[in-house]
């Protein structure tokens, strides 16, 4: 049975490096016999790497490495493992996470959506391109597009979907589904988000969004959640103190699991610290039932809100 060997000599040398790259990814190293070693890979030579252990180094023969993945691959593959599906949507027991981290494995799942009247946000359900925004950021509308984000090599590569199907709309708790073409997503693997539960959401927990306020895509802000059932014009909404804007519409709220707790809607014009977001159990509700608000762009009464009747001297509206 071959030994791991710590190398002491090396440490001072290769602690020096990762203090000068302390944001070097982790890697998963799985070895024979079934041992898993996970740490940023410091060094390689032709038969060992040098894994950083946090304490010490650890240099592992590569006859011993059975498989090596990076950081985002284990994870996905621990998501996978750990993954239920239902209909749209899926869940997974998920580790909690910083924000930073948070971002880097989910980020990617947060859309940006345009039409030709303004912008707002959404977030991906399944790497087939289904993807949940709020309703008013698509109402009335039938010129949809999506635009994705990815890392590739560093670098963000932004990819728009100009053929955009509206499957669903509920006006009333402001929600929509959208579809990308199938044909025009061809393989592109998108990144999906995992829906939490609302029974795990408390008063004082963590909570960050992301979205594209004002238009400026990838915008992350955090705050916590003030409320768990903050009434809002017949609805129950959460409140949080992450600051939502103009373009953060539709955009997904995240805990520190990465999870999506709430679709994030309203905030308080000329007021601080305080927006409303649209509970994940009504997002849950209106995909189990998005069949009863399937759009049909040849009828008037498919994604419309009728207001009620103008009181008496009152001018009528026009409808939404």
């Amino acid at each position: 049975m071959r030994r791991f060997a710590l190398v002491p000599a090396a440490i001072a040398v290769l602690a020096s490096a990762a203090a000068l790259a302390p944001s070097a990814r982790a890697d998963e190293l799985v070895l024979t016999g079934g041992a898993v070693v996970r740490g940023p890979v410091l060094k390689e030579s032709s038969d060992a790497l040098f894994v950083d252990l946090g304490f010490t180094v650890l240099s592992i023969p590569r006859a011993s490495i059975l498989q090596r993945r990076s950081d985002q691959e284990a994870s996905a593959a621990a998501d996978a493992a750990s993954e239920t599906h239902k209909g749209l949507y899926s869940k997974a027991a998920l580790p909690e996470l910083s924000v930073k981290e948070a971002v880097e494995r989910f980020g990617e799942g947060v859309v940006l959506v345009k039409n030709p009247s303004g912008l707002g946000s959404g977030f991906i359900l399944r790497e087939d391109g289904y993807i949940v925004t709020n309703a008013h950021v698509v109402q009335g509308e039938t010129e949809v597009t999506v635009t994705v984000y990815k890392k590739v090599e560093g670098q963000i590569d932004k990819k728009v979907y100009e053929k955009v199907k509206v499957v669903a709309v509920n006006p009333f708790i402001d929600l929509a589904l959208l579809q990308i073409d199938p044909a025009e997503l061809g393989d592109a693997k998108l990144t999906k988000v995992f829906l939490g539960d609302i029974e795990e959401v408390k008063q004082g927990q963590p909570v960050f969004a992301v979205g594209a306020p004002d238009g400026l895509e990838r915008t992350v802000s955090e705050g916590i959640v003030s409320t768990t059932n903050r009434e809002h014009q017949g609805k129950v909404y959460i409140q949080t103190t992450a600051a939502i804007n103009p373009g953060n519409s539709g955009g997904p709220l995240f805990n520190r699991k990465g999870e999506v707790v709430a679709v994030n809607t309203l905030g308080a014009f000329g007021l601080e610290n305080i927006a409303l977001s649209i509970p994940v159990d009504y997002v849950q509700h209106f995909l189990d039932n998005r069949d009863a608000f399937a759009f049909d762009r040849d009828n008037p009464n498919s994604g419309r809100k009728y207001l009620p009747p103008p009181r008496k001297g009152e001018k009528p509206k026009t409808e939404q």
